[in-house]
């Protein structure tokens, strides 16, 4: 249950005026869609569930998550963190009175999902092909009945780069058929070229496509007179000399009001990547330009914008919608958490004073415990460069080593929790890191004995560094553990935040209560909760 909106990311400069990006969280590869003037967006998920979020807008600057499409993930294998896999750079369309997603299961193939409504439930995860390594699916279905989809590779499970293939499918979106194309290699103009959109304009047929790769890369426009080429090639978007770095794979939406736009992610590390808005026209020679016009080293191109005019729109938002503040009053979670794998039903229960996380046995890597490893770790993006995550925690343990706490999580994480040990509640603070040789280091630093079952947690995030901090419940300020702690993203995601109950015993009985979850803005160098 999302109780209140605390505007830790405000997208608008001022009335009129929006500034970049609009959603500075993890939606990495977004595609957006319209239907009137209401915008849909949806995100790549990978390994975390629920996955593909889903999300609205009425004027493509303040959006709020309002679904998800996959549940579960139906191989079993994703009972354990398949980090870096799951769902892929998704696509959304609307076609004979239904919304459908694609998207790549990296390792599996190319699947889709469908519903009449995008708040409902939608369809179990069909697979359109079964392919390893083939990513960014895109489905078109044509003015003359024939339905297309076009992808892209990924080397290191395809062997294949710099290419992207068309195929045709059946209008039903369940096969494809036995065409199969090439219509664009770019290994020469547009390396590593991906995340392909189709669309047809005035009987032109474009692909919007990145290339360069995700952290120093551009946005091409492939045009053709038929949807199986022969492909021209633009620049229409890229750094230039703006600070957005990238930028990368969106979608173009034409809105009601006459406007073009496109949205697009920028990789910002920690943060994951975050969502920009870009203004967008076509020229005399029928090709898009994205972002500023500018002449860059002689050559037309789009350039990012860093603020601008907010699009036309019939509806008065503010604030920021995608604020994190549970208090776990709701029949179910907050759709902005998700779990390291498929959730499993003994995990957690909202049983009306709060979250109660069971305690969960921490699996094995090389023979040691891991916190990284576990799959029940409740976690949300982080929202902004600077926010303060606080919680409120009752322990009811039942075997040493149990544990309950707060944890900021990626390839390096870090946790304040209550552990029993040897029988005594203790305030410990754990913290570990993957090397690069997939070693995975662990620490743990016994902080005071608690005297209480229960306690007041919090993490005070200021760019990439963070600081925990604690006290007990009822008294006013927290105490802050002298050494901060580095964030840094995980595999293809942002940073995350959120809570977990682990353990050591295989049997443990025990949870952790949480009494809320909120997120604040830091105000002239002080916490503000209110």
């Amino acid at each position: 249950m999302q109780s209140k909106q605390t505007n830790v990311w405000d997208p608008m400069v001022d009335s009129d005026h929006y500034r970049n990006p609009i959603i500075s969280a993890d939606y990495s590869d977004p595609d957006v869609l319209a239907i009137d003037d209401d915008y849909y967006m949806v995100a790549s998920s990978f390994n975390h569930i629920p996955g593909l979020p889903l999300l609205h807008s009425n004027d493509l600057v303040h959006w709020q998550l309002i679904n998800h499409v996959i549940e579960n993930y139906a191989n079993q294998d994703y009972t354990q963190p398949q980090f870096g896999c799951g769902a892929w750079a998704p696509s959304i369309r609307f076609h004979d009175g239904l919304f459908w997603v694609f998207f790549a299961i990296v390792d599996e193939g190319i699947f889709q999902c469908h519903s009449s409504t995008i708040e409902g439930r939608w369809s179990e995860p069909h697979c359109v092909v079964q392919a390893k390594g083939w990513i960014d699916p895109c489905p078109f279905w044509d003015d003359d009945g024939r339905a297309w989809l076009v992808h892209a590779f990924a080397h290191s499970r395809s062997g294949i780069k710099h290419r992207l293939q068309l195929c045709e499918m059946a209008p039903d979106a369940t096969q494809l058929y036995e065409f199969k194309s090439i219509v664009y290699d770019g290994a020469v103009d547009a390396p590593t070229i991906e995340g392909p959109k189709v669309y047809k304009r005035q009987g032109d047929y474009y692909i919007f496509a990145p290339a360069g790769g995700v952290e120093s890369g551009w946005q091409c426009v492939l045009r053709a007179k038929a949807i199986t080429g022969p492909y021209q090639l633009k620049i229409a978007l890229q750094q230039a000399d703006s600070n957005t770095n990238g930028p990368h794979q969106g979608g173009w939406v034409h809105t009601c009001f006459g406007e073009d736009w496109f949205i697009h992610f920028q990789d910002k590390g920690y943060l994951g990547r975050v969502v920009h808005l870009e203004p967008m026209h076509w020229d005399n020679d029928g090709w898009p330009v994205i972002g500023q016009s500018v002449t860059y080293y002689g050559m037309p191109t789009g350039q990012p914008v860093s603020c601008y005019r907010k699009p036309k729109s019939d509806y008065a938002v503010e604030g920021d919608l995608l604020a994190l503040d549970d208090d776990f009053k709701s029949h179910s979670l907050n759709l902005l958490w998700q779990w390291q794998a498929n959730v499993q039903l003994n995990w957690y229960r909202l049983n009306g004073d709060g979250l109660q996380l069971n305690v969960q046995r921490m699996p094995l890597r090389d023979g040691q415990f891991s916190i990284y490893d576990a799959s029940n770790l409740l976690l949300a993006k982080f929202p902004a460069p600077q926010f303060v995550a606080t919680t409120a925690l009752y322990e009811n343990f039942s075997e040493n080593s149990d544990m309950a706490g707060l944890i900021v999580y990626g390839l390096r994480y870090a946790a304040l929790a209550l552990q029993q040990i040897h029988g005594r509640r203790t305030l410990v603070f754990l913290s570990g890191w993957l090397s690069d040789s997939n070693v995975l280091h662990t620490r743990i630093q016994e902080i005071m004995p608690w005297p209480d079952k229960s306690i007041s947690l919090c993490v005070r995030q200021v760019d990439s560094l963070c600081w925990f901090g604690y006290r007990k419940v009822g008294e006013p300020d927290y105490q802050f553990l002298d050494n901060p702690f580095a964030c840094s993203a995980g595999k293809w995601v942002g940073a995350k935040l959120g809570l977990f109950a682990l353990s050591e015993a295989p049997n443990s009985q025990g949870y952790g209560l949480f009494e809320h979850f909120r997120i604040s803005r830091i105000t002239a160098n002080r916490l503000n909760e209110s």
